[in-house]
């Protein structure tokens, strides 16, 4: 298995890389905002994604998208194709890019908004923390990626002050220390908010 910075002849990968994160937001059932290939080529392009082979088989990848004019940078479109799900693989490819982006952007805060307990867990063991998203980006942008999410309504009806997802942030200045995730509180925290929101959603 080869974790590499991905270049322009990875390109070719993008169809399969974004039919791959489609497949995976209707196999979990939870949102997920959609990547066209012509979207992960360009991040492939700007030297801001990391990707997994075997040989020439596709077996994961994740990219940086930078926020604020540089004072945010986030880790998106992690994904592990099925056949290398559960090998360790995605803590792997989120550390590369994790690296990549504190070497190419060393003043940024790092962020990222999840439903997945198991990015959760490996964003908390970085150094990040769950913050309020008040304390991520504020560029428009940004918040325009999740329409494409199904739990958008979500998002909106609260002003944008709370979603189904969870924010975490890892800030440079801090460094905060490596935890574990209490995976039982979490996943207690994540059920009771689940409940909240989707029952003010349905009524």
């Amino acid at each position: 298995m080869k974790i590499e910075l991905a270049q322009a002849k990875h390109i070719k990968y993008a169809q399969t890389i974004s039919v791959c994160i489609d497949n995976s937001a209707k196999v979990r059932g939870t949102g997920i905002a959609r990547r066209t290939p012509e979207y992960i080529a360009t991040k492939i392009e700007n030297g801001n994604a990391v990707i997994a082979l075997e040989g020439d088989t596709f077996a994961g990848f994740c990219y940086i998208e930078v926020w604020g004019h540089g004072k945010f940078v986030a880790h998106s479109g992690l994904i592990v194709a099925p056949e290398y799900r559960g090998k360790g693989l995605a803590k792997k490819i989120k550390g590369e890019v994790f690296n990549l982006s504190l070497k190419k952007y060393p003043e940024a805060k790092v962020f990222g908004i999840t439903t997945g307990m198991a990015v959760m867990k490996i964003n908390y063991e970085l150094g990040y923390k769950p913050v309020h998203f008040s304390e991520l980006t504020d560029d428009p942008d940004f918040w325009k990626g999740c329409q494409t999410c199904k739990n958008y309504d979500v998002l909106t009806r609260t002003e944008r002050q709370m979603c189904l997802c969870t924010g975490m942030l890892y800030d440079p200045n801090k460094k905060n220390k490596p935890k574990k995730l209490n995976l039982t509180v979490a996943e207690k925290i994540k059920k009771l908010k689940e409940a909240i929101l989707l029952k003010n959603k349905k009524a």
